[in-house]
């Protein structure tokens, strides 16, 4: 990739395949913003913007915000400042509607990164997590265990294991995941063999040091 190249990515990866942890790395090394739906709906409800009221509204109501919500809160996001040399979205686009309202709205994505990571690592690595609920300090029993099994090692207290980390909520969470995302990576691969898009699948498996070092060679010599 040429230097000074703005880059506008999308990034897919299961729940628990490390998509934090590499946006984190992507961001720092491109200098652009780390935009998830979910922060931006949120700053739009606290802002109080028409959109905004409109996402409130219907989420105090139990009701799915709408595409072209989502869309509208994205489009305002990505028209301040700092994404002039790019952006990442985490989470979103959702639906092929929403990829659709990007090219409406003539935003181009340039790179699209798809982390994979075998079920049975997600399960292992999402299911061994724990958590001291009164400081929210994180513990994995394998790769960050405590000093005494299930218990903080700061205030001696128990560790609880989430309910979403509980492996038949990972399973159910994993085919929510594919369900929402195989059409979308249908979608970009099918673009990136006719168009200027650059897509990247990605091994996981790896410790975060070693996916980044991945993807960002694989970026830079794409």
């Amino acid at each position: 990739m040429e230097d000074n190249y703005s880059v506008n990515i999308i990034l897919f990866g299961p729940p628990g395949a490390g998509k934090g942890t590499q946006a984190e790395v992507l961001c720092q090394e491109f200098n652009i913003p780390h935009i998830s739906t979910g922060n931006i709906l949120r700053d739009a409800i606290n802002a109080g913007t028409d959109l905004g009221k409109k996402a409130k509204k219907l989420m105090d109501e139990g009701i799915l915000v709408s595409d072209e919500v989502i869309v509208g809160v994205v489009i305002e996001r990505i028209a301040q400042t700092d994404c002039k040399s790019g952006f990442l979205f985490d989470g979103y686009p959702r639906t092929i509607p929403q990829a659709k309202a990007l090219d409406d709205n003539s935003i181009e994505i340039n790179l699209v990164i798809e982390i994979n990571v075998p079920d049975d690592v997600i399960i292992d690595r999402m299911s061994g997590r724990r958590v001291h609920l009164g400081s929210g300090r994180n513990y994995h029993l394998e790769f960050n265990p405590p000093k005494v099994s299930d218990i903080d090692d700061l205030t001696g207290e128990p560790l609880i294991q989430r309910e979403d980390d509980k492996p038949e909520t990972v399973k159910d969470r994993l085919e929510v995941y594919r369900s929402q995302t195989l059409p979308l990576i249908d979608f970009y691969s099918e673009r990136a063999r006719r168009e200027n898009l650059n897509y990247l699948k990605i091994s996981g498996t790896g410790s975060p040091v070693d996916v980044s070092d991945l993807i960002l060679d694989k970026i830079k010599n794409s």
